[in-house]
Formats: C-alpha cells, sequence, structure tokens
C-alpha cells in the first residue's frame, strides 16, 4: 500500500473502492450482525468495551463514529457513557438503517443519530467532536490516511481518538490458526449465509492489507495526533490504536 491507499477491492471491475464497499455493505446488511457475531465467537463485543474504557475517563459529549455500521460501538458506547450526543457516519444506507431500528429498541433514538457520509470527505466543521472513534471500518476506506485526517480534522482540540481494527497474528500458534480460519472458514460460512462469496472473501483480505500496529500509528502521527498507543487483543486478533488532538 502506498501513501495510505487501499488497493483491496470487494469486487472486480473499474468502479471506485468505496462504491464496491457500499454496494457490498448494502448486500450483507440484512445479517450482518448476525455473522460479524458468530465468526468473532463473541470477541467482538468485550473488544467494543475496550475501547470504550479507554474514553471513559475524558468523558466526551459528542462523538463522532466514522464507519458506524450499524452501529454497535455507538449503542455501546453510550450506555458506557451516557454520551450527549452520537453521530454515526457511513456509506451504507442499508447498514445504518438496521442501526436505527437497534438504536430505537435500545431506546437511545435522542441520543444516536445516522448520517449518509463519505468517511474520506466528511461535512463537519473542524473541532467540532470532543472524541473520534471507529471499530472495524478503517479497512474499508480507499485511503486510510486521508480517512484519518479528516477524523482530525473534525476533532476539537484535546479530543482523543479510537480506533479498533482487526489484525493479523504474528506469533505462533494464532498466526497460523487465524490464516487458517480466515482463509477457510469465514469465506464459506459468509456464502453460506449471506449469499455473498466475495464479499466474504474481500474481509479477510482487508485486514491483512491495512496497516497494522507501527505502521498505523505512523499514519496517525502523521496526521497529527499526539500520544498514540498500540494495544493488541486476543492473541493479536484485535488492534486498538489511542491518541489525541494537540
Amino acid at each position: 500500500m502506498e501513501s495510505g491507499v487501499e488497493k483491496i477491492l470487494p469486487y472486480s471491475g473499474a468502479e471506485q473502492k468505496g462504491k464496491q464497499v457500499e454496494r457490498m455493505f448494502n448486500a450483507i446488511s440484512a445479517r450482518y450482525d448476525l455473522l460479524n457475531h458468530a465468526l468473532s465467537f463473541g470477541f467482538d463485543k468485550g473488544w467494543r468495551r475496550k475501547g470504550i474504557h479507554y474514553l471513559k475517563p475524558f468523558r466526551p459529549g459528542l462523538v463522532l463514529d466514522v464507519a458506524t455500521g450499524t452501529g454497535d460501538l455507538a449503542i455501546c458506547m453510550h450506555k458506557m457513557l451516557q454520551t450527549e450526543r452520537i453521530t454515526g457516519v457511513d456509506i451504507s444506507e442499508g447498514m445504518m438503517q438496521a442501526g436505527r431500528k437497534k438504536v430505537e429498541r435500545a431506546g437511545y433514538a435522542g441520543h444516536i443519530l445516522f448520517e449518509k457520509q463519505d468517511c474520506l470527505a466528511l461535512t463537519y466543521q473542524d473541532n467540532t467532536f470532543d472524541a473520534v472513534t471507529a471499530a472495524f471500518g478503517i479497512r474499508n476506506f480507499e485511503n486510510v490516511g486521508k480517512g484519518l485526517a479528516e477524523m482530525y480534522r473534525t476533532l476539537k482540540p484535546g479530543g482523543h481518538v479510537m480506533i479498533l481494527e482487526l489484525s493479523s497474528p504474528v506469533k505462533f500458534p494464532m498466526k497460523q490458526l487465524y490464516r487458517w480460519y480466515a482463509g477457510m472458514v469465514i469465506p464459506q460460512v459468509g456464502k453460506f449465509f449471506s449469499k455473498d462469496k466475495k464479499a466474504y472473501r474481500y474481509l479477510p483480505a482487508s485486514v491483512k492489507a491495512v496497516p497494522q500496529g507501527k505502521e498505523m500509528q505512523a499514519l496517525l502521527e502523521e496526521q497529527g495526533f499526539a500520544g498514540v498507543q498500540v494495544k493488541t487483543f486476543t492473541g493479536g486478533i484485535c488492534s486498538l490504536y489511542t491518541g489525541k488532538k494537540g
């Protein structure tokens, strides 16, 4: 990957990655939550809570949740932090429509809203949010650096960033187990339940391609984030990146 440009695509053809990702998530949105929790054996819920725990001392009131999907992180954040308002943005209306229903059922409609946005060109003013977050969506950006720059721009000075992203384990035996699971199990299960084999081949491939560890840390620092820290969970399957706007 060069200059943060992501070249792993869900489908073939000349269509831009953003358009392909939008089409893919619209297609799998009905079963995404079920498959996401099942394929991670429920670990994703704990990873989100750990990421939110980082933000707890800062008590953010206004939060931007980038690549919000069906709103799992936003819902958990409001429950744990009692935020004033969380704005969840995504390019997939299908995913956000599922999220709106979940927010309604949780009784959080007055605190969590969804807006269709290009995460690489957000329409919000500079220095708007107390915290900016993303969970398992950065790897879908066409240009990771540009997406991080927008997160930095819309964050208030002194505000905090919290990013959760899947990563590739590097140590035995988790490295070998994950490679087998991502290459064989995820595509087959995804094909059976969602009927979109290409989507569930793309998702493991996107994890392998996204900047990880020190590379992601360097990208965050290039955009101006200070005090960037990296933690990994569950043998390196998930990484947490945190920092603040100086």
